[in-house]
């Protein structure tokens, strides 16, 4: 099992977006500083700038950026077209290049999240 940690600026409504648009299913949520969230063998942990680990770590946390984390799917347009009717942000288009197909989401702290079609055989 793999463990991702986003800073978001609202957890809850990142627990929402998460829950709701991608389908996690919540762990813990301890509403405005944090939350785990699982979806298959990902659990996502939520944390409030200066919250947890990071906050004690000497630096200043911030949500945004550009890792992220990437949800396999095998119809990218329908998911597109679902999270983008529900109001979702993303960055650039969908890029066709390589392994496949991807578009990139924006949570509400503007963290990212991949999504990813492989290409067909």
């Amino acid at each position: 099992m793999a463990s991702i940690r986003y800073i978001v600026t609202d957890i809850d409504s990142s627990v929402v977006f998460y829950r709701d648009r991608l389908e996690f299913k919540v762990d813990m949520h301890n509403p405005g500083k944090f939350a785990a969230l699982i979806r298959d063998d990902l659990t996502l942990y939520l944390s409030a700038p200066g919250a947890g680990s990071g906050g004690t770590a000497g630096g200043k946390p911030e949500s945004g950026g550009w890792n992220r984390f990437m949800i396999i799917t095998k119809d990218i347009d329908a998911l597109v077209g679902r999270l983008n009717d529900a109001g979702a942000k993303f960055r650039g288009e969908i890029s066709e290049a390589g392994a496949g197909r991807a578009r990139l989401l924006e949570d509400p702290s503007g963290n990212l999240v991949e999504l990813f079609e492989f290409k067909k055989k």
